[in-house]
């Protein structure tokens, strides 16, 4: 394979496991066109992974938070 048609896998594991967050497991499942499309290199929004939307449901819940007996 010449160097032009290698893949930077040093790069795709900073990608998947560093700013995905994906463990190693989910991250070599995962082709390489699959990685894409969910870092949204594909030309198309990246997909929601878990970790953010748990930071968006910190960020917006959708409930305001009840107020605590006796308190108001």
């Amino acid at each position: 394979m010449s160097k032009e048609t290698a893949l930077d896998w040093p790069g795709m594991m900073r990608l998947g496991i560093g700013k995905l967050g994906l463990r190693p497991d989910q991250f070599w499942a995962l082709t390489p066109i699959e990685l894409a499309v969910m870092a949204g290199l594909d030309g198309k929004p990246a997909v929601c992974l878990r970790a953010r939307l748990d930071e968006l449901a910190l960020a917006f819940p959708d409930e305001a938070a009840m107020p605590h007996e006796g308190e108001m």
